[in-house]
């Protein structure tokens, strides 16, 4: 034998009926703390403030990564690096 029940409500009405807490307003507060938080701290994520903080703690950061960026090249190509 076999059953097949069909239930046709929102999620808002099976909450309901199964005694579950309406949690809506909790997740609107909390999405909207999230949201002040995210956009007080989004000037820190931005291109250019990223590079000012990984450059401010070495001054020689740029040159060692374009010593990298050229020994990664002198290794793709397979030539022999040069010696002074």
């Amino acid at each position: 034998m076999k059953v097949t029940v069909v239930v046709d409500c929102t999620p808002e009405e099976a909450r309901a009926f199964f005694g579950l807490p309406d949690v809506q307003p909790m997740q609107a507060a909390m999405m909207d703390q999230l949201q002040g938080k995210m956009m007080a701290n989004i000037d820190k994520f931005s291109p250019e403030s990223l590079m000012q903080s990984w450059f401010t703690f070495d001054p020689k950061m740029g040159e060692r990564f374009q010593e990298m960026f050229v020994n990664m090249a002198g290794l793709a190509t397979g030539r022999p690096k040069d010696k002074k």
